[in-house]
């Protein structure tokens, strides 16, 4: 928060009316509850998308569905996903925010109970499925959400909270579910019950927010599968696309194939080692977004692009070398990267874009995100598959590790 020199007693201004909401209503009142919301749901969301990962080998040796089962659990989430904001991505723009973040998180403590009860793997993929449409449906209608209801006395607390919310939520739920399983009887209770109950209750707390969205004709429309970028954004847009790819393509590897990699290459033990080091690289990307928040967007997007390049070379000279430590410091220079690169993005698209047009907007921007979350991790699981993970690992980090690096740069040249 910036503080200011007090300044000799001016005539009060004119009294400005109180804002209201789409539907009419004051909104001062509810305003901030609002925005702690939309930004706690976001974080418990991704903190959900991400608790699976640490009970992968369990299931994996549970279940019986090998390998290429985890591949599979991984990629029907990142697919429904995809399906979702192509369809429903920007429905709230016609709907109203409420219902739609009402009926995902719904059925995303649906998604957290089939979790819990997972006992064979066509559950365990229905249950995925289910939590990727209901995160497709709310990626974006939270983000314009957080944006629509940030305080109008400092507006890059959205940019801000877009940001960090995920990063938080992504660490949290891999490093509590890591934690969970290695201190209690029955970590999977402990873990997707609570995370149920959490997200019934944003479902219903919701509606003491003040609606943002009018309803408005054309939802019917806005399910059709397409991807709306602002005429304004466009160019910006393209050029950003490099930068998510780096970030997002790094935080899927580590979420799909982390315990494997943090095992089999660096020999670390135990659910909770890998959850911790898997954890640290969004939880580096928060702390770095909170740092750079206040710089103009386009120096968060080239440093993070840069510190993603920088730290994936690292982390290939720590898997050549076998080298932990070295590893760790990669993780953290690689996380940072991960915060900054999506928040300067951010920051960078949102003033390009109409209000009703910011679930578009965003529907599109996580459309990048998780093809490059989803996609790589796919192909580089059956990749371990045939040709083995060290390999694998390599060739996968040196393309993130270009596309970072390529991305700094004509990110930092369209500034000039």
């Amino acid at each position: 928060m910036q503080t200011t020199t007090p300044s000799p007693p001016t005539p009060s201004p004119p009294t400005r009316p109180v804002p209201t909401a789409a539907d009419g209503a004051p909104v001062l009142p509810r305003r901030r509850f609002g925005f702690v919301l939309a930004g706690l749901g976001s974080t418990l969301m991704l903190a959900g998308a991400s608790a699976p990962s640490p009970f992968y080998p369990e299931l994996q040796e549970r279940l019986g569905i090998g390998p290429i089962g985890v591949t599979i659990a991984f990629s029907a989430y990142a697919l429904a996903l995809l399906v979702a904001l192509l369809t429903i991505g920007s429905v709230s723009d016609h709907l109203g925010r409420r219902p739609v973040i009402t009926a995902g998180f719904v059925v995303l403590a649906a998604s957290m109970l089939l979790l819990w009860h997972v006992d064979s793997g066509a559950l365990l993929y229905l249950a995925r499925v289910l939590q990727g449409l209901a995160s497709g449906a709310l990626l974006s209608t939270l983000s314009a959400t957080i944006i629509d209801l940030a305080p109008p006395e400092r507006p890059r607390a959205a940019t801000l909270l877009n940001a960090i919310a995920p990063m938080i939520g992504l660490a949290s739920g891999t490093i509590l579910a890591g934690v969970l399983l290695q201190t209690v009887a029955d970590p999977s209770s402990w873990t997707f019950l609570p995370l149920a109950i959490a997200y019934l209750l944003i479902a219903v707390s919701i509606w003491n927010v003040p609606e943002t969205s009018a309803r408005a004709p054309g939802w019917a429309r806005a399910i059709r599968p397409r991807a709306a970028v602002p005429v304004d954004a466009r160019r910006l847009f393209v050029v950003s696309i490099p930068i998510v790819l780096g970030g997002w393509a790094t935080g899927g590897l580590f979420l799909s194939l982390g315990p494997s990699i943090m095992h089999t290459e660096l020999g670390v033990d135990g659910q909770l080692g890998g959850a911790l080091l898997i954890g640290l690289l969004p939880a580096a990307g928060a702390v770095a977004a909170a740092v750079l928040h206040r710089r103009r967007p386009v120096v968060a997007a080239v440093y993070g692009a840069s510190a993603l390049s920088a730290g994936t070379v690292l982390l290939l000279v720590a898997l050549i070398l076998g080298s932990l430590p070295i590893a760790v410091v990669a993780v953290v220079i690689a996380g940072t990267g991960f915060g900054t690169a999506f928040m300067g993005t951010i920051a960078s698209l949102v003033p390009l874009a109409p209000a009703d047009e910011r679930a578009e907007l965003f529907a599109a921007l996580y459309i990048v995100a998780y093809l490059s979350f989803g996609v790589p991790a796919v192909i580089a699981g059956l990749l371990a598959s045939a040709i083995g993970l060290h390999a694998t690992v390599l060739g996968y980090g040196t393309v993130v590790a270009v596309a970072a690096g390529t991305a700094a740069v004509v990110r930092a040249r369209s500034a000039r």
